[in-house]
């Protein structure tokens, strides 16, 4: 479906395009593949994945399985599994994920919070953390019990 290092989707996968010259506005419900390479604003609940294309501009309440930005996103986002930032994603807002995966050259501000799988929240005990982007001011959270005590 999504090959190497690339944000190529073969064309039979996809439910949902908004193509490169596309504006939209308003509310999306889906439960496929969203492909966004146009603009975007309003709310996007996908039980699926989206994938935003390096011309995708979204400003947007999103709500996913996965979610691949390499264009601009801003607004609050939440994916089930992870969030995926590739090397030309520019993203602001406040973010939810099970996992994350930042290339070099993405720029994101705004607050991230890492959730687990409620099977694996018990297994891992309490763990609570904020970003805290360099050369920021504001203060990082933490937890699980200080990162061990700081290894005592």
């Amino acid at each position: 479906m999504f090959k190497k290092d690339s944000l190529e989707v073969t064309s039979d996968k996809v439910d949902t395009v908004i193509g490169k010259d596309s504006v939209f506005k308003g509310n999306i419900n889906s439960k496929g593949l969203i492909r966004i390479d146009g603009e975007a604003e309003g709310h996007l609940t996908n039980k699926g994945d989206v994938v935003i294309g390096e011309s995708g501009k979204i400003l947007a309440d999103l709500k996913a399985r996965n979610v691949t930005i390499a264009g601009h996103f801003e607004g609050t986002l939440e994916a089930e599994g992870k969030l995926e930032l590739k090397k030309t994603a520019t993203v602001t807002g406040n973010f939810k994920a099970n996992g994350l995966i930042v290339e070099e050259g993405a720029v994101m501000s705004g607050d991230i919070k890492m959730q687990l799988k409620e099977q694996d929240s018990k297994a891992a005990g309490n763990r609570e953390w904020n970003y805290k982007p360099s050369g920021s001011d504001q203060e990082a959270k933490g937890n699980q019990d200080q990162v061990l005590a700081k290894k005592s």
